[in-house]
């Protein structure tokens, strides 16, 4: 297999995503599944394509600073060039610098833009000369200097300094742990590190299990969706603080639990296993959606689940009333950044009317509540807007429910509501718990 080709497929999907600003994850997945690519250059493609979007701002400093022609009036693909190439020399230290160079210089020629071959060539052997160093602008912690260090547009470095989140774009922070659920239905805890410890190695996977029944961490956790033990049903990929919030939920055997906004079910799933015995509704809005949710079951063994597509925010009288509900409701996404990098460089004004769409699928899983029922509200952001904002008015527009304390967590003081940050277990995340009283 020619190293040219994962290069070339990064250069083509980074195209393709800043044009389109759909998400990498889904554009990275459609165009590996139909790869023939070896694993190897699978894995080398996505770190190179994962990486140059996390890293577009500081590159494109770069570039600006050794071309004679403003990025705007560079051809795209020659652009994603030369980002790749500057990526490789700076942030993989497995490729030598002549390779990247070289290979920079091949693929341009290989899509067909030979002409520009000579200044890709001139560029990254400027930046070598320049013993791989460039100028920061502005003084030490502004903003401007923030967004070219950090790589994110100067009012996304606002908004998370606002939010006390600027950790989210630390690169560094736990990047090497996979959080993974144990399906009990499947295998016992030592089962299951036998079976996958003999693919990461045993001293790489880590019970959790005295904080979170069936959870465990993964050191340096690769693709192991690709394991026997995946394809066994034996577990699956799903965060800590998702994991903390389905504890949260604590559906038991008699429960009925409805998952109001569940594609792609991980949490379903892991309701679904605390509760053999109890039904779990789970919906989310397109019928393609909650496909994932069927065949993950499926695949799990998990024969209590119902899931069928359905409108969150809108209410159907065909429902019964339900003694927990879980809102995992649409947001901003920023405690994610670190798996899709390409949320940072969306516009803060996207977001604005979000905090309604929250505020109307809480309020109307309020009305499918029983009395004495609780409600879980959570999102995989950091903003207060989208947060603890809407349960304030949630609060005050049902007054017949109340705060109620979460489960414990080492080192965390007694709380209804919890903001996650990276430097605890990953992501950020926001958890909040409520009972209707009447």
């Amino acid at each position: 297999m020619s190293s040219t080709e994962p290069r070339l497929t990064a250069v083509k999907l980074l195209d393709k995503t800043f044009r389109s600003g759909s998400y990498s994850n889904i554009q990275l997945g459609n165009t590996l599944s139909r790869s023939d690519m070896e694993q190897r250059d699978k894995a080398f493609c996505s770190a190179l394509y994962y990486g140059v979007i996390e890293r577009r701002i500081t590159l494109d400093h770069i570039i600006s600073g050794l071309s004679s022609r403003p990025l705007n009036k560079l051809d795209s693909i020659i652009l994603n060039i030369l980002r790749c190439g500057l990526y490789q020399i700076l942030y993989m230290e497995s490729i030598p610098d002549s390779a990247a160079v070289n290979e920079s210089v091949l693929l341009a020629k290989k899509a067909g833009k030979t002409s520009a071959s000579g200044m890709v060539n001139a560029i990254l052997r400027n930046f070598l000369r320049r013993d791989k160093k460039f100028d920061l602008p502005g003084e030490p912690g502004s903003i401007g200097r923030l967004s070219v260090e950090f790589s994110a547009p100067e009012e996304m470095i606002r908004e998370l300094m606002e939010n006390n989140a600027l950790s989210l774009l630390d690169p560094d922070i736990r990047k090497d742990t996979v959080y993974i659920r144990r399906n009990p239905l499947r295998c016992t805890s030592d089962l299951l590190c036998d079976t996958l410890g003999g693919v990461v190695g045993k001293e790489n996977i880590i019970s959790m299990e005295d904080i979170l029944p069936g959870c465990f961490a993964v050191k340096g956790g690769g693709d192991i969706i690709r394991t026997k033990a995946f394809e066994a049903g034996y577990f699956h990929v799903q965060s800590f603080e998702s994991q903390f919030c389905c504890k949260a939920v604590s559906p038991e055997s008699g429960d009925i639990v409805y998952d109001m906004c569940a594609a792609p079910g991980g949490k379903t799933f892991t309701m679904a296993e605390y509760s053999p015995g109890g039904e779990i509704w789970s919906s989310d809005l397109h019928e393609k959606r909650v496909k994932l949710i069927k065949d993950g079951a499926g695949r799990l063994g998990l024969e209590n689940i119902k899931a069928s597509p359905r409108d969150a925010s809108k209410f159907d009288e065909s429902l019964p009333q339900f003694s927990k509900i879980l809102c995992d409701v649409p947001c901003s996404g920023l405690g994610v950044i670190r798996s899709k990098p390409e949320i940072k460089y969306k516009s803060i004004s996207d977001f604005a009317g979000l905090p309604q769409i929250q505020y109307d699928i809480a309020h109307n899983a309020v009305r499918y509540l029983r009395p004495g029922g609780i409600l879980v509200y959570s999102t995989c952001t950091v903003r207060k807007a989208e947060n603890g904002d809407v349960c304030d008015r949630l609060l005050s527009e049902c007054p017949e429910l109340e705060p109620v304390t979460l489960p414990e967590l080492p080192g965390v003081e007694p709380c209804s509501r919890m903001d996650f940050l990276p430097e605890m277990y990953g992501n950020g995340f926001f958890v909040a718990k409520f009972r209707k009283v009447r």
